[in-house]
C-alpha cells in the first residue's frame, strides 16, 4: 500500500509549528495518514481469535452444529469491518479494487457454504492492512521532538537595560537578548558582548563546544556553556537553523513515499479481470451453449474462491515481518517493508561523524611533557586545575587522571578564562591550562612549543597547554601538552571493510566539525571521502548530490542536525541508543546497539527478503492461474480450489519463515 504523508505546516511567530497531516487514502481506499488505531488493531485480534475457536468447534465437534458457523460469521465480520466500508465506497463509484473482490469473494464462500474459507480470507486482507500501518505517522513526532530544543521565552535587553522575559516570537531582528550560563540559545544571532563555549552538537553535529567570542555567530537551540553572553538577533523565529531544519524534514517527508506495493499493482488488472471471467463463466454457457445454470454458475462461485488472494496477499507481509523479526534479533529496527527492501538496493552510503564513526566523547590521546616533567606529573597539575571546570574537554582530563590512578588535589585560587582555560594555584604557584589562544597571551608560546601544537591540531585534535604562569619572578614555561580527541569506535574500520563487500561502491562521511578534523577521522576509518564544515542544509545538499550520481544511498547519524539528511536519503539510518529522538523518529532504519556492523547484515537479509517475495508472489500468481483455468474447465471442485489455496498458502509462510534462521 501506499502511505504519503502529504503536510502543510506554518512556522508562526512563536516558533511553534502546525502540521496537520492530510488524509489519505491509498489505491484500495484505506486512510492510513493516523497509522494502527487501536479500533483496527482489536478487529483484526477479534477476528483471528473467532477463526480460531470456530475450527477448534468444527474440528472437534464440541456445542451445537452451529457454533462453528456462528464463530467464523463474527470473524468475518470483525475483519470486513476493515474491508467492506471500503468495498462499498469502491461500488458507489464504480471502481473495481482489491476491496471489491475480497467483499464478493467472501460473500461467494458463505453461499455455496464455505464460512470458514471466507473468514480465514477477510482476516488475512485485515492483518496485511495492520501490517502496512505500523510505520505512518514518523514526521509529525520528528517535528514535535525538534521544537522542544528551542526555549519558548527569552531575556530581551530594555531600553533601560534591564532584561525582560518575551515569548521568542516577539523579539524582532537587530534586538538585543541575554543568554546566562547553562540556557539554551532561542534565537539565532551574533554575539555582542562576552564570551562563552557554546555546545553546537543538536545544531551541527560537533563533538565539542565552540568557544564564542564577540562577532560570532550563534545557532537556536544550541546550549551555552559558562559565560553569559548578549546577543544580537539576526533571524527571526521563523527563519532560524532550527526552523530551517524543521521544514526541510516535513519537505524531505512529502517527497518520499514508500514504494507501492506490488499486489496493488497486479490488482488494477487481475481484480476486473476476474469479475468479468466469473460473469462470463456463469453467463455465457448457460446462454450460448445451453448450459446448465447451476453448474456453471458453481464453476464461477469456484472461479472466485478460487480468485481470493490469500496466499498472494500474505506472500508480502510474512516475508516482511520474518526479515524484520531476524534483524530486529540482531539490533536492527526497519520502519516498514519498503525500506527493508530499499536497504538492499544502496549503492553509496553517508555517515555522520561526531556519535556514529567516533565515540561522541573527547578523551586524553597523548601527553607530551616537557622541561622535566613526567606525563604523571603533567596530567596531576592539569587535573588539579580541570577539577573544577565543567567543560567537556577538563572533564575529559580529569577522567583520564582517575583511569591512570593519577592522585590530585584541586587547586585554589580558580580562576575561569572563558573561551581560552583556566588559571589556578598548586603548591602556592599560579599555573594555567587552556588552549592555544591562552599560551599566546600568556607569551609562552616558544617556537618547538608552536611547531608541537600545530603537529597535533593538523591530526584534527584538540589540545590542552599546561604550564607555569608568569608572575613577578617568573616568565612562565609550559610544562606539558595534552592532545585530545573524539576516538574511532573500534569496530569501524572492519564495518566499513564489511559494507564495501556487500556491494557500496561509494561511503562518504559528513561532518559539522572543521574540514582537518574530518580528514584525519576519514583516514583512520577508511572512508572514501570526508566532508567538513558543514551545517544541517549543506548536508542535504550533499545527500542530493549522492542520489542523483548513485541512486539509492543512505545516510547514518545519530542528532539532531542530521535529521533531514537522514529523511532526504532513500533510507535514513539512525544510531539508536545515542541517537536523539528526532533522528530516530526520522529515520527509516536504526541501529539500536549502535554497531555499524549489522549493517551489512541488514543489506544480506534485505536482499534475501526482497528474493522470497519475489518467488512467493510468482508461486501465488501461478497457483491462480492453474486452477483458473482447471475451473473453467470443470476439472477441479470446490474443496480442490480450497485445498490449493491453502496450500499455497502455507508454503508461501513456511519459505518466508526460513529468514528467521538468517545468521550473519
Amino acid at each position: 500500500m501506499s502511505h504519503e504523508d502529504d503536510h502543510s505546516s506554518t512556522c508562526c511567530g512563536s516558533q511553534a509549528c502546525t502540521t496537520k497531516p492530510k488524509a489519505h487514502t491509498d489505491a484500495d481506499g484505506h486512510d492510513h495518514s493516523a497509522g494502527v488505531t487501536p479500533h483496527q488493531t482489536r478487529l483484526v485480534i477479534v477476528s483471528g481469535v473467532f477463526i480460531g475457536l470456530g475450527f477448534l468447534a468444527k474440528w472437534t465437534h464440541l456445542g451445537a452444529e452451529w457454533l462453528p458457523t456462528a464463530l467464523f460469521a463474527i470473524a468475518t465480520l470483525c475483519g470486513g469491518a476493515l474491508v467492506f466500508p471500503h468495498a462499498l465506497r469502491s461500488a458507489r463509484r464504480l471502481r473495481l479494487d482489491m476491496n471489491v473482490l475480497m467483499t464478493v469473494a467472501v460473500a461467494g464462500a458463505w453461499i455455496i457454504g464455505e464460512g470458514a474459507e471466507g473468514a480465514a480470507v477477510v482476516f488475512l486482507f485485515a492483518l496485511a492492512e495492520l501490517l502496512e500501518s505500523w510505520s505512518v505517522g514518523r514526521a509529525r513526532r520528528a517535528i514535535k521532538s525538534l521544537l522542544a530544543l528551542t526555549p519558548e521565552t527569552a531575556l530581551r535587553k530594555s531600553a533601560t537595560g534591564e532584561p525582560e522575559e518575551i515569548a521568542v516570537g516577539n523579539v524582532k531582528v537587530g534586538e538585543t537578548i541575554l543568554v546566562r550560563s547553562g540556557q539554551r540559545v532561542p534565537l539565532d544571532g551574533e554575539v555582542l558582548m562576552g564570551q562563552s563555549a557554546i555546545d553546537q552538537a543538536p545544531i551541527t553535529g560537533e563533538s565539542v563546544p565552540v568557544d564564542k567570542n564577540q562577532g560570532d555567530s550563534v545557532f537556536a537551540g544550541t546550549i551555552n556553556g559558562e559565560g553569559s553572553l548578549e546577543i544580537r538577533v539576526t533571524k527571526a523565529a521563523a527563519d532560524s537553523t532550527l526552523a530551517r531544519i524543521i521544514r526541510l524534514v516535513e519537505e524531505a517527508e512529502e517527497q518520499k513515499a514508500p514504494t507501492q506495493r506490488f499486489v496493488d499493482r497486479f490488482a488494477r488488472y487481475y481484480t476486473p479481470a476476474v469479475f468479468v471471467l466469473a460473469v462470463l463463466v456463469a453467463l455465457l454457457p448457460p446462454l450460448v451453449a445451453q448450459g446448465a445454470w447451476n453448474v456453471w454458475g458453481y464453476r464461477a462461485l469456484v472461479l472466485l474462491v478460487i480468485a481470493c488472494p490469500c496466499a498472494l496477499v500474505i506472500a508480502t507481509p510474512v516475508s516482511i515481518v520474518s526479515g524484520l523479526t531476524a534483524l530486529a534479533r540482531k539490533g536492527v529496527l526497519i520502519k516498514g517493508g519498503a525500506f527493508l527492501e530499499a536497504v538492499g538496493k544502496l549503492k553509496a552510503l553517508a555517515v555522520d561523524k561526531t556519535g556514529t564513526i567516533t565515540q561522541g566523547r573527547p578523551v586524553v590521546t597523548e601527553i607530551i611533557p616537557l622541561e622535566g616533567e613526567t606525563e604523571d606529573s603533567v596530567l596531576c597539575k592539569a587535573a588539579a586545575i580541570d577539577t573544577h571546570s565543567t567543560h567537556p574537554l577538563a572533564e575529559a582530563v580529569t577522567a583520564a587522571a582517575r583511569q591512570r590512578g593519577v592522585p590530585f588535589q584541586p587547586a585554589e585560587n580558580y580562576q575561569s578564562k572563558t573561551g581560552r582555560g583556566a588559571l589556578a594555584e598548586i603548591a602556592g604557584h599560579p599555573h594555567f591550562i587552556g588552549n592555544h589562544k591562552l599560551a599566546h597571551e600568556l607569551g609562552v608560546c616558544s617556537a618547538e612549543i608552536e611547531t608541537r601544537l600545530e603537529e597535533i591540531e593538523a591530526r584534527g585534535h584538540s589540545l590542552a597547554v599546561l604550564g607555569h604562569a608568569p608572575h613577578e619572578c617568573c616568565a612562565g614555561k609550559v610544562l606539558g601538552i595534552i592532545a585530545l580527541g573524539d576516538t574511532l569506535r573500534p569496530e569501524v574500520p572492519e564495518a566499513l571493510r564489511q559494507l564495501h563487500a556487500a556491494g557500496l561502491n561509494q561511503i562518504v562521511m559528513l561532518s559539522g566539525d572543521n574540514q582537518r578534523t574530518a580528514n584525519a577521522i576519514a583516514k583512520q576509518a577508511g572512508i572514501d571521502e570526508a566532508k567538513g564544515d558543514l551545517l544541517p542544509e549543506q548536508k542535504v545538499e550533499h545527500i542530493k548530490e549522492l542520489v542523483a550520481r548513485y541512486g539509492q544511498v543512505g545516510m547514518i547519524g545519530d542528532g539532531v542536525n542530521d535529521a533531514p539528511a537522514l529523511a532526504v536519503a532513500t533510507v535514513g539510518i539512525a544510531m539508536g541508543a545515542v541517537g536523539s529522538d528526532t533522528a530516530i523518529e526520522t529515520a527509516d532504519m536504526a541501529l539500536m546497539n549502535d554497531d555499524l556492523r549489522n549493517l551489512a547484515h541488514a543489506i544480506s537479509i534485505s536482499r534475501r527478503t526482497v528474493g522470497i517475495i519475489q518467488f512467493n508472489v510468482a508461486f501465488a500468481v501461478a497457483i491462480k492461474v492453474l486452477f483458473l483455468i482447471l475451473a473453467f474447465t470443470g476439472h477441479t471442485s470446490l474443496w480442490m480450489a480450497i485445498l490449493a489455496d491453502t496450500g499455497a498458502t502455507l508454503l508461501v509462510i513456511a519459505n518466508a519463515l526460513r529468514l528467521l534462521r538468517s545468521h550473519p
